[in-house]
């Protein structure tokens, strides 16, 4: 894919998008009224768990508390059954105490809006990071999960090798119109369409902008 073709590659992937459910983080966001603790919860919670199991996990905590006193004054065990059966629920339950402590001793209970400081959070990484600062408190960032990781390289956008390289790569070359909203288009349709292994090439309306760099099998 060349520069001059990405506007419209995501023209054709917003119409696509529409036919499809909303990630989770982008539906806590729009219900909570973009509340970054929630959507920082929400994005630990996805981590390695379908969306689904998110949100049905993520109801059912934030049932219970949803502000960092309340919630770090719920016991390990009671947050633990909260979220089950998300992926490594008990480490993530151990992650959200110490998030609530650190926020309520450090930030006065307010999510910090930079991403070096979001990164100093237990289980806080560089995606979940750039997704609360972009989608809860609209400030520009680029999340990159496996989703964008794969799609931008498998249209041959970018050369990288893991979703750091992809992120940094994407900040010097994508348009930064683009840059908020980027995950939450390549991830329903990497989900959907642009599957890891034999996309639906034949039903992709990209098909003339992709490079299909590393397709080998397809639908």
């Amino acid at each position: 894919m060349r520069q001059n073709q990405i506007h419209a590659a995501i023209r054709v992937v917003r119409r696509e998008v529409r036919q499809w459910r909303e990630p989770v983080v982008g539906l806590v966001a729009r219900e909570s009224d973009r509340d970054p603790f929630r959507i920082l919860i929400s994005c630990l919670l996805s981590l390695r768990t379908k969306d689904k199991t998110t949100s049905e996990a993520g109801a059912r905590l934030f049932a219970l508390a949803y502000t960092p006193a309340a919630l770090l004054k719920l016991p390990l065990k009671k947050i633990e059954r909260a979220i089950y059966p998300v992926g490594f629920y008990r480490t993530k339950a151990r992650s959200i105490h110490q998030i609530c402590r650190r926020l309520l001793e450090v930030y006065g209970g307010i999510v910090p809006d930079s991403i070096d400081e979001l990164m100093t959070l237990s289980g806080v990484g560089r995606k979940t990071a750039n997704l609360v600062v972009t989608v809860g408190y609209r400030k520009p960032g680029i999340c990159v999960d496996i989703h964008v990781h794969r799609i931008s390289n498998r249209w041959g956008y970018v050369k990288t090798k893991t979703p750091e390289e992809t992120e940094q790569a994407l900040r010097r070359k994508l348009p930064k119109q683009y840059w908020m909203t980027f995950n939450d288009l390549l991830v329903p349709y990497g989900q959907n369409l642009c599957q890891p292994v034999s996309p639906f090439c034949s039903r992709c309306k990209l098909i003339d902008y992709c490079d299909r760099v590393g397709v080998t099998r397809s639908r």
